[in-house]
Formats: C-alpha cells, sequence, structure tokens
C-alpha cells in the first residue's frame, strides 16, 4: 500500500508544503511502518475499521487526527479502484461508523466563568512570579486571538495611534519530515482570519507596558521567514512556543488553587478555584463574553475570524442560553407573585 499512497502524494501539487509536510509525517509514523506495508489488494472494511479503532484506542487519536488519516487512505483506495486493484473503496464509511458508535468523543470548549476569569487575571496582576505574563494573558483575553496569532504579532501591526490591531499572520511550530520541529510564519487558512480588531483599553495598556519593559531589557532577535519585531519573547528575544504558554496557565493555576484553597479554609467559605485549561479556552472565553454583550453575530464573527458563522452560532447559543437563566431566575419572584 505504500507504494500507492506515495504515488498518491507525488500529485498534490495544490498542497501547501507545511500541509504536505504534516501528512507525511503522520503517515510515515503511524501508518508506513505497519498498516501499510499491508498488500492493498487483501485490504477490507473490517481491517481499515481495525486499524482506526487501534490509533484511538492505543494511540489516543482525536477526531482531528482521525480526520486527517482518513483523508489521505480514502483517495489512496480510491487510485486503487481505479486502477483495478479493488472493486470497493474499504475506507468508505468507516468513519461514518466509528463517529455514530461514540467511541471517542469531542469535549465541548467551556468558556472561564467571571468569577474564574478575574480570579486569573488578578492573580496574575498580583504576583510577583507570574506579573511578567499579565501582558500576553490581558491580550489574548481581550482580543480572543488564537495563539498563533498572538505570538505571531509584531510591533509593526500594533497601531497605538488608532488603537487597533492588524491580524495577518501566525506563528506555528511545525513539524519536518524528519521528525524534527522549527518555527515557522503562515498566512490564516482563509481570509476571515485576516482582520483589524479595535483595542480594549486594558489590550492597549498591556501593549504599552510590554513595550517599555523591552525598552529596558531588549527587543526580540528573532527573525522567521522574513518576519521579526515579535512583540512577545522571552528574556533572550526568541519568541515563545505555545507548549510553553499552556505550561505556564498550568503552573499558574495550580499554584493559584493552592493558595486560594488555603485561604478560603481559613475564611471558611467555599474556594473559586480555576480549571484545566489552555490557550484555546482564553479565545473562547472571549467570544463567550462578547457574545453576552453583542447581539450582531456578524461583528462577532469578523472580530474572531470565523470562516464559518455556525461556529459564531453555537458560542452564540451557548452564552445567550445562559444569560437566560440569570434572568429568568431574577424574574421569577416578580413574575410568580402571590
Amino acid at each position: 500500500m505504500n507504494e500507492l499512497f506515495d504515488e498518491y502524494i507525488s500529485q498534490k501539487y495544490d498542497l501547501k508544503q507545511s500541509t504536505l509536510t504534516n501528512y507525511k509525517y503522520i503517515y510515515n509514523h503511524y501508518v508506513r511502518v505497519d498498516f501499510g506495508k499491508r498488500r492493498i489488494s487483501k485490504i477490507k472494511y473490517t481491517d481499515v475499521k481495525k486499524f482506526y479503532y487501534s490509533l484511538i484506542m492505543e494511540k489516543g487519536f482525536k477526531p482531528n487526527s482521525m480526520e486527517i488519516v482518513n483523508t489521505l487512505l480514502h483517495p489512496t483506495f480510491t487510485m486503487a479502484v481505479r486502477d483495478g486493484l479493488l472493486r470497493l473503496n474499504p475506507t468508505e464509511g468507516v468513519m461514518t461508523e466509528i463517529k455514530k458508535s461514540h467511541s471517542w468523543e469531542k469535549k465541548k470548549r467551556h468558556a472561564l466563568t467571571i468569577p474564574e476569569q478575574k480570579a486569573f487575571t488578578n492573580y496574575i496582576a498580583n504576583s510577583e512570579e507570574y506579573r511578567g505574563w499579565y501582558p500576553l494573558f490581558t491580550v489574548m483575553l481581550g482580543t480572543g486571538c488564537r495563539i498563533g496569532e498572538v505570538l505571531g504579532l509584531r510591533w509593526q501591526d500594533i497601531d497605538f495611534k488608532n488603537r487597533t490591531i492588524s491580524i495577518n499572520h501566525n506563528l506555528v511550530y511545525r513539524v519536518q519530515e524528519d521528525g524534527s520541529c522549527t518555527n515557522h510564519v503562515n498566512s490564516p487558512k482563509t481570509s476571515a482570519g485576516i482582520r483589524i480588531i479595535p483595542m480594549l483599553d486594558d489590550v492597549f495598556d498591556a501593549f504599552l507596558e510590554e513595550y517599555q519593559y523591552q525598552k529596558v531589557i531588549g527587543f526580540s532577535t528573532d527573525e522567521i521567514d522574513g518576519y521579526s519585531g515579535f512583540v512577545f519573547c522571552t528574556g533572550e528575544g526568541k519568541v515563545y512556543l505555545p507548549g510553553m504558554i499552556n505550561r505556564t496557565i498550568h503552573a499558574i493555576c495550580a499554584d493559584y488553587n493552592k493558595e486560594e484553597a488555603a485561604k478560603a479554609d481559613a475564611e471558611n467559605r467555599d474556594p473559586i478555584l480555576l480549571p484545566n485549561f489552555s490557550c484555546h479556552h482564553l479565545r473562547h472565553t472571549f467570544c463567550t463574553r462578547f457574545c453576552e454583550n453583542e447581539t450582531n453575530l456578524k461583528v462577532i464573527q469578523e472580530i474572531m475570524g470565523h470562516a464559518d458563522i455556525t461556529t459564531t452560532m453555537d458560542v452564540y447559543a451557548e452564552a445567550t442560553q445562559e444569560k437566560k437563566k440569570a434572568s429568568m431566575t431574577a424574574l421569577q419572584s416578580a413574575l410568580l407573585v402571590r
């Protein structure tokens, strides 16, 4: 089967180099060494199904990763059918069946509540250890940008005079064909990703604070694919990796929860503990707060850079549902008068 896949992938002239590299990496590491060595004429539907389940159960593959595997194998087998090597495509319908079986469920991402959001930002702002992270997390919570968009921001993308942020590229930590990883700058996947975001006052102050700080310690020295002058960087002038931001969030939450639990116990009250969350939850939190205070879905979609309005509508529906519950609870004593 490997030979047929190599032939298929060699003909994909329309793929971006980054996508092609990712496809080859996944195939070489998870398909080629075992399943890919099988004779293609002997592979049946049940074989594909068993292989897919092994990736889910043993390798911990999530829906997006499984879709990539299927995107690689389905057209490869289609070529085999057209060449007369097979009568039917054995991958046909496998993913549909697996999705219906609920073998894995994509966990619904929840935003931080307002008390949780305040606890997170206030703890950072008043922490000697984590205070330096305050500008970055303020920008994330105040713009709803994706982590790659935030880490890819350059000072020339920040318009202090008009108080706007230009989102026109993102930073990615990409796997190479040899298995190593390196930073690259990508253009947004869709035109919706290119947008101008007005700055909230707190975001403006955060950028100003970061700029003043870097005037003292030095600005970013990294140059990646011709891009330089990155806003957020280490003390050595290197851009941050997304994984480091997530690890920092986890460290902040762990330290905060430990202190909060002790304070709540001493004050004989219930603690406000932070859940386990990642960078993308901060984007979702911004979107939720936005939906709670804005009714124009098109405006929300454009600020968030959602290519599909249904993504915006899903968040809006969840956010407004909570607001409706709160409103009805507040009204019940007035409506049900005896």
